[in-house]
């Protein structure tokens, strides 16, 4: 389960981001709750997870050209050491006194921008410190344990430092958490082939290059639309909680965060799951079933009004969303070649976190018509749907990924037609002996 951890560079930068992602999680929960304080309004808290996460959908897809072109290992330091510097203002405005509506859309709009760059960068830079093509598979489900460890203990500890002080303190601790991972990077000793030239050809024609083959893979095409639904209408719960731990439980910040620590702690259930799996085959059909999981765990979420019911649900909707996204990670990586891995990479962020801005609106605004439960119980009625459109396809997504397993030696190789006839034939001379 942890066979990724005998490679340096990756205990590095696990270590380091378990530490950041921790400080992320804590900076995520406080602004859900500063905005919910200062206005009271759903369809606020659905313009901030806008503004957050626009410049990405804008952003990403040419973000991917330049992870291509330059030096994955220096794009990230420097990615690191901004998000630290985003965080900072943030901590000095709020614990000044000064913070506001537009400061705060304003400072999340320019995290957004580095967060364009940094998503499909460290994911292409991950795949690039694990040796073994074979290891890949649990490189990136202990990456998703990483990340949701980090997200059961970040709300958490939000909770209570609002709870005895304020939200700056909050960011003030996601700002000093990201030296954390800036030294694991520094540490780290990174082949000089990882630094890319820069290609001949224009960024025009790398876009084309890429987008052509992300949407020509049968594969990779169908991955990104059931993302991009997902996110769409799914994801975008995330902007409600506190309305559902304010206005539906009757709780406060500590609600909040116990609400957020369970839906970690499901998807954290999902990427122990993940890590054990040895197959890349059974983590490829869990997409479509991992998809209804978290449709049905976001419908009975809707009908809830207990906070003991309403975490169990967080616990499926949480196994169900990384267990997805894992899972759709895995065989994208798996099986896009490495010149075009930023590129593609670019294209899943843009479909898993490129949406959710769209949905987050939507959410707020349909939030503010119809209420929080109604909202979340459409959401997920459209995800089961969507998992069944993708289940549909599950032969032919087999048909096309399985050959590519073969060839980089991740599958059991298959007999020959009349190789497999004559170990039948023996099997059944065996079996009437």
């Amino acid at each position: 389960m942890v066979r990724a951890f005998r490679y340096r560079n990756y205990r590095l930068f696990f270590g380091g981001q378990i530490v950041s992602l921790t400080g992320t999680w804590i900076t995520t929960t406080a602004t859900s709750w500063l905005v919910y304080r200062l206005t009271g309004s759903a369809f606020l808290l659905g313009v901030v997870g806008f503004a957050g996460q626009f410049p990405a959908f804008l952003l990403t897809p040419v973000a991917g050209i330049f992870v291509d072109r330059w030096n994955r290992h220096r794009l990230l330091v420097a990615t690191q050491t901004l998000s630290m510097l985003v965080s900072f203002s943030l901590a000095g405005l709020t614990l000044s006194g000064r913070i506001n509506m537009p400061a705060i859309i304003a400072i999340l709009v320019v995290q957004g921008f580095v967060n364009a760059f940094d998503l499909p960068c460290r994911q292409a830079f991950v795949v690039s410190i694990i040796e073994d093509k074979a290891d890949l598979a649990n490189a990136i489900a202990l990456n998703s344990s990483m990340f949701n460890i980090a997200r059961v203990l970040g709300p958490s500890v939000a909770g209570t430092i609002i709870a005895v002080s304020n939200e700056g303190w909050c960011f003030m601790f996601d700002g000093i958490s990201y030296m954390a991972v800036i030294a694991a990077l520094l540490r780290m000793r990174v082949a000089t082939a990882e630094r890319r030239p820069v290609l001949g050809r224009t960024a025009l024609a790398q876009f084309r290059e890429g987008s052509t083959y992300a949407f020509g893979s049968p594969a990779i095409r169908a991955i990104l639309l059931l993302l991009a639904v997902v996110s769409l209408v799914g994801v975008p719960y995330t902007v409600l909680m506190p309305i559902i731990a304010g206005d539906v439980l009757h709780g406060g910040p500590h609600t909040l965060g116990l609400l957020m620590t369970a839906t970690g702690g499901g998807a954290l259930l999902g990427a122990i799951w993940l890590a054990s799996r040895r197959s890349i085959a059974a983590v490829s059909d869990m997409i479509p079933v991992a998809a209804a999981i978290f449709g049905g765990g976001l419908i009975a979420f809707a009908f809830s009004r207990v906070l003991w019911l309403s975490l169990v649900c967080m616990l499926f909707t949480g196994f169900g969303l990384m267990v997805q996204a894992a899972s759709s990670n895995t065989v994208v990586q798996t099986i896009v070649p490495d010149d075009k891995r930023g590129r593609v990479m670019s294209f899943f962020l843009m479909a898993y976190l490129g949406t959710a801005p769209f949905g987050s609106l939507l959410a707020g605004a349909l939030t503010s018509r119809i209420g929080a439960g109604p909202t979340l119980l459409a959401g997920g009625i459209c995800c089961v749907m969507a998992a069944g459109w993708f289940a549909t396809g599950l032969k032919a997504f087999r048909a096309h990924v399985h050959p590519i397993y073969r060839d980089l030696k991740l599958l059991p190789e298959t007999p020959p037609s009349d190789e497999r006839d004559d170990l039948s034939a023996a099997a059944g001379v065996h079996i009437l002996q």
